[in-house]
């Protein structure tokens, strides 16, 4: 009896031990890319658990990480968090509609490592710049490293050239993407994961040239970020109108964000030229840009329900445009320019 028992337990060990074969009896999938010759055993099996979606947020990703370790910390950090946009919702257009950020937010962020490794999760590679410009396009920093500047909503405006979804102005590139850099030389696994912005600062490649004037001047070198004055252009919107439809037969002539939402967008004066510059969080001189000028609109039965383009938000907001130039400013770009700095005249302003 013990022997029988024996054998059988062997037989099922051997079994068990080729389930990645056996899977596909069933389970119709081919393995292409750099996992192509593991088992379905070695992400979908963990602890005796048979894991549905082993590169998953939700249970940390515990099909990757069994090799990959220490990366699902990637998701405690701004890409799947959104940490900073939800904060933004619940003191504007929160406080009107609690349910705002789910409704027009939620598309972009970090939920799977197949985000960005591949869609199906069988054909996993390495990323891509065009895995990041699924979300990072648009007035989010991104596709303007190609060149590619946000066009107004308006009608009018969508026309041209399309990627990634949107329609977009050609505008001068990145010298370092005329290069040949991609994303990942200067945002590494290792920095994302550690929840850093970028593994590399601009003088870890480059030195300062002396013979340049401006580079001699010491309050340039010390209180300046390198790309104040080597940004070539920065989308810019001084106005996001969001309108919100309740039983208004008019509300079919708009574009709504998809049949089951109420809200339409509206971008108004774009610009794509040198940005303004302020202080960012290192104190230094940096390009600040709005993020949001917010509006909104309560449209029901055809007609606004109180006020018309409330004011709910008009905040500022320091970026790493990703359009360095070689050289983009002279002097009198700056300190001849009131308006680099918000100094204009009340009536010259936006």
């Amino acid at each position: 009896m013990m022997l029988c028992i024996a054998v059988c337990y062997l037989t099922v060990s051997a079994a068990y031990s080729s389930a990645g074969e056996n899977c596909t009896t069933c389970h119709r999938v081919t393995l292409k890319g750099i996992h192509a010759k593991l088992s379905c055993i070695s992400c979908h099996g963990i602890e005796s658990k048979v894991l549905n979606s082993p590169a998953s947020a939700a249970n940390r990703t515990a099909g990757c990480v069994s090799c990959h370790r220490g990366y699902a910390a990637l998701f405690d950090h701004a890409m799947a968090t959104r940490k900073s946009e939800k904060l933004f919702v619940e003191r504007t257009i929160g406080k009107i509609d609690p349910g705002f950020f789910q409704k027009n937010c939620n598309s972009c962020h970090l939920a799977s490592c197949t985000d960005c490794h591949g869609g199906s999760g069988h054909h996993i590679a390495k990323a891509e710049d065009r895995s990041c410009f699924t979300c990072h396009k648009g007035y989010f920093v991104g596709t303007d490293y190609y060149g590619m500047a946000p066009r107004e909503d308006s009608l009018r405006y969508q026309r041209g050239e399309v990627a990634y979804g949107e329609t977009f102005l050609k505008m001068t590139p990145d010298v370092h993407a005329e290069a040949g850099l991609r994303c990942g030389a200067c945002h590494s696994m290792k920095s994302l994961v550690a929840g850093n912005k970028s593994s590399k600062k601009c003088v870890d490649c480059h030195t300062v040239n002396k013979k340049v004037i401006e580079h001699r001047i010491s309050a340039h070198l010390e209180k300046m970020e390198c790309y104040a004055c080597h940004s070539a252009w920065t989308p810019q919107e001084y106005g996001t109108f969001y309108l919100r439809f309740a039983d208004s037969p008019s509300q079919d002539y708009y574009r709504l964000r998809s049949n089951e939402d109420t809200y339409v967008k509206s971008a108004y004066l774009r610009k794509q030229d040198a940005p303004p510059l302020g202080l960012n969080a290192r104190g230094k001189v940096s390009p600040i840009r709005p993020e949001f000028v917010v509006y909104f609109t309560d449209i029901s039965n055809d007609r606004p329900v109180g006020t018309e383009n409330r004011l709910l938000a008009a905040e500022w907001k320091a970026l790493f445009p990703h359009t360095i130039r070689r050289g983009t400013v002279m002097c009198e770009g700056c300190h001849a320019t009131p308006r680099r700095f918000i100094m204009e005249k009340p009536e010259d302003r936006i």
